[in-house]
């Protein structure tokens, strides 16, 4: 497993991570399994693994604190926070109150007593981003975290905490945390660009894009096309069309490739130059296994080029695949009126 520098840590990581989100009763609840898979990618040469407080209610956290018993100095743990942990108003976000109350919920369920990466799941808008950093620079200052960073923040977003962080004397974010696939492509225009000048290492999540690009044969009957994210499945939307149109030809361009459309998928991800590492999440060791044996595919530019026909670079082919918002919207009409 190749390796790459996290942006301005200095810390070396594998270019996959293993996304814990489906351990737990989001996904498998067998603890033991889950332990197990988590020790079969630690020894097939990931040594980066990325969990947070909102994955099954904690329960993720536990179950990679178990994982990592008499292994956590060989790991890069990574971590997030501010998605709602409950129905109390104050139990998410980045306010300095539930920054430091959520590092040390998050340091007890995981048993460990530092976090190599503390990521911030989500912007938010009624925190000034100045409060949120300087609560991040006590935690590292503290010894508790090692370094911190963003997730789903707009360029926008990225660059005013790039900003603050340097004229109010903060920490800033090292990293980005994104949702990248074939299918969702938009980030090329403006995220990863502006990732890039920051040197930010950039974390993707999302290559198989909940399933389409997994080679399944019909990834509308897979276990997330209900609930919250069902847009991304729903047939009858136009955009979930072109999805289904697209994946049809990337297996043909994978097929001539000699290779699974899975290992296609993650392979393209990886192949962009401002993505240090690919978040993979596995529900089953089966999964698991498929991902670690394309860890060493590269692809040659026909290939790329072949993959842009179909989905041009920048463009999200499903708009709906984003069912959180990464701004907010005026919700309130009233709002619009001068």
């Amino acid at each position: 497993m190749k390796r790459r520098i996290l942006g301005g840590t200095g810390i070396s990581v594998s270019e996959y991570a293993l996304g814990t989100m489906m351990f737990g009763a989001m996904g498998n609840t067998d603890h033991d399994e889950s332990v197990r898979m988590i020790h079969t990618a630690l020894d097939g040469g990931i040594n980066f693994v990325d969990t947070a407080d909102v994955y099954s209610g904690g329960e993720s956290e536990v179950i990679v604190g178990k994982a990592l018993k008499g292994r956590r100095d060989d790991v890069v743990l990574a971590t997030k926070f501010g998605l709602p942990m409950g129905e109390d108003a104050n139990h998410h976000g980045g306010s300095p109150r539930w920054v430091k109350r959520a590092a040390e919920d998050s340091l007890r369920r995981l048993g460990t007593d530092y976090i190599d990466l503390y990521q911030m799941h989500r912007p938010d808008h009624d925190t000034p981003i100045d409060e949120t950093l300087g609560a991040l620079s006590d935690l590292v200052r503290e010894g508790k975290v090692r370094a911190i960073g963003s997730s789903f923040f707009s360029p926008e977003e990225t660059v005013e905490a790039q900003w603050t962080a340097e004229r109010r004397g903060h920490h800033r974010f090292r990293t980005e945390q994104p949702p990248y696939s074939i299918l969702t492509r938009g980030i090329e225009n403006r995220v990863l660009p502006t990732a890039q000048r920051y040197g930010l290492g950039v974390l993707t999540f999302g290559p198989l894009n909940s399933g389409w690009l997994s080679g399944r044969a019909d990834p509308t009957a897979g276990h997330r096309n209900a609930g919250i994210g069902a847009q991304m499945f729903d047939l009858s939307l136009p955009g979930v069309q072109a999805k289904a149109e697209a994946v049809e030809k990337l297996t043909k361009v994978a097929a001539d490739a000699g290779l699974p459309l899975s290992r296609l998928a993650i392979a393209f991800v990886r192949a962009h130059p401002a993505v240090t590492s690919v978040l993979i999440g596995p529900r089953r060791p089966e999964h698991l296994a498929d991902l670690l044996a394309g860890a060493d595919v590269e692809l040659d530019g026909d290939v790329l080029d072949r993959i842009d026909e179909i989905v041009p670079p920048g463009v999200d082919v499903h708009s709906g695949d984003f069912y959180i918002s990464p701004t907010p919207a005026i919700l309130d009409k009233r709002l619009r009126r001068r």
